[in-house]
């Protein structure tokens, strides 16, 4: 295991999230130590969350623009994509029982906690973690849709389960966090 010191950690973007470029030493296997610099980008942790529905076969999903995807190719830059959101002071459930009733006007009161992952180690410093609930149509108490505050224009989706996992293989669905948990669904069998 290489040991590592910072050096240096100098902001170079306070706009919306953090941007830092940190210089360390690190020490390698034959001993010899290096100097390196890299960026991280600190936007907070975050969770998500697949909804799904054993009686219907059904997932809820959403859709909502994003930038960077339609800078990288994304002809039109909608996503689809599961709920999510960042803990902001919130622990993850409260904050995936939050973002799911604002993003969705779904009520849930019970999440289970599935895993977490680092979504881009090389570049941002967001642990993410995922949860899976089960809903009915008696949990909706509202339109979803995000907050109008917060300048949010999420459009709710209720697909059929193989139908979502069809749309990885054809390319409508290229969020990782969204294949991620539908893999865990197909994978334990969540909807049958």
């Amino acid at each position: 295991m290489k040991n590592i010191r910072i050096i240096q950690s100098e902001v170079l973007s306070d706009n919306w999230y953090t941007l830092r470029k940190i210089t360390y030493q690190s020490t390698n296997h034959d001993g010899s130590v290096i100097l390196q610099s890299r960026e991280a980008y600190d936007r907070g942790n975050g969770a998500t969350i697949l909804l799904y529905n054993k009686d219907n076969g059904a997932v809820i999903l959403t859709r909502q623009f994003r930038m960077p995807t339609y800078l990288n190719g994304n002809e039109n830059g909608y996503l689809i994509e599961c709920c999510a959101g960042l803990l902001d002071k919130d622990n993850p459930e409260q904050c995936i029982k939050r973002e799911t009733e604002e993003e969705t006007g779904y009520k849930v009161s019970e999440v289970k906690k599935v895993f977490e992952a680092y979504m881009s180690p090389g570049s941002v410093t967001e642990i993410l973690h995922f949860f899976v609930a089960e809903y009915t149509k008696e949990m909706k108490v509202g339109d979803g849709g995000g907050l109008y505050e917060e300048s949010e224009n999420i459009e709710v989706l209720e697909l059929p389960f193989q139908q979502a996992i069809d749309m990885i293989s054809t390319g409508e669905i290229k969020d990782a966090k969204t294949i991620m948990l539908l893999q865990y669904a197909q994978i334990n069998q969540l909807i049958i």
